[in-house]
């Protein structure tokens, strides 16, 4: 847990009327760590679900902000919430969500072990990307989320995620062989779901990169 989150963590204690705790930060049962980061997520999920800080919050029916296990060694990145996750308020609900939850089954994952969101918690009109002015606007809410979860690994899924947390200009070709560092945390990129169910052909590629990331997950799973 980063220093900012153990902060957060508490603040909490103490809103919660406990006003000390005994023990080193390693001593803390990590059960504990875990309540409180899904409070601690929770909390700021009701504190933004009404942002009108960009245009986006006018197509809104719910504030996706996202979903799955508060303490993830691994947090998985995409663009922008579609139709079907406006309608239900969760991440990556829709098609391109189901193919996403076959793809971690394939490297042993289950949603439940990760940690998945959006650069914008908003729906685009139309599914468009979002524009960089939405993306400004949206950034420091997923950049949080990062400092809270504090993941092992990031998975950035498809060019806009890209583009928006590591100011990647190169084609996806070449960002696929890269590792990355954002906040010092291991960040790969692979293709957004949604494009390999619009071209067969980037499977094969897609199932290259997941391979590296499951094998780079286990040796942090280990630790």
């Amino acid at each position: 847990m980063s220093r900012k989150s153990l902060q957060q963590y508490l603040e909490l204690l103490a809103n919660s009327g406990i006003d000390c705790i005994y023990g080193t930060k390693e001593e803390v049962p990590s059960e504990d760590i875990l309540q409180l980061q899904k409070e601690i997520l929770k909390e700021k999920h009701n504190q933004y679900k009404d942002c009108r800080n960009c245009i986006l919050h006018r197509n809104r029916i719910n504030f996706v902000y996202g979903e799955g296990n508060p303490s993830a060694r691994m947090m998985l990145i995409g663009e922008g919430p579609g139709s079907e996750e406006n309608k239900q308020g969760l991440p990556f609900v829709g098609r391109a969500g189901k193919l996403l939850t076959d793809m971690l089954r394939a490297i042993d994952l289950e949603r439940t072990d990760v940690y998945i969101t959006n650069v914008v918690k908003c729906q685009p009109p139309g599914n468009r990307n979002p524009s960089p002015e939405e993306v400004h606007s949206c950034i420091p809410y997923l950049k949080e989320q990062i400092e809270i979860v504090s993941p092992k690994i990031i998975v950035l899924l498809g060019k806009v995620a890209a583009v928006a947390l590591l100011d990647a200009k190169e084609a996806m070709s070449n960002l696929r062989q890269r590792v990355f560092s954002f906040a010092g945390i291991e960040t790969y990129v692979t293709y957004h779901p949604a494009a390999l169910l619009y071209n067969n052909s980037l499977k094969r590629g897609s199932w290259t990169d997941l391979k590296k990331i499951r094998d780079r997950y286990k040796t942090y799973n280990t630790r």
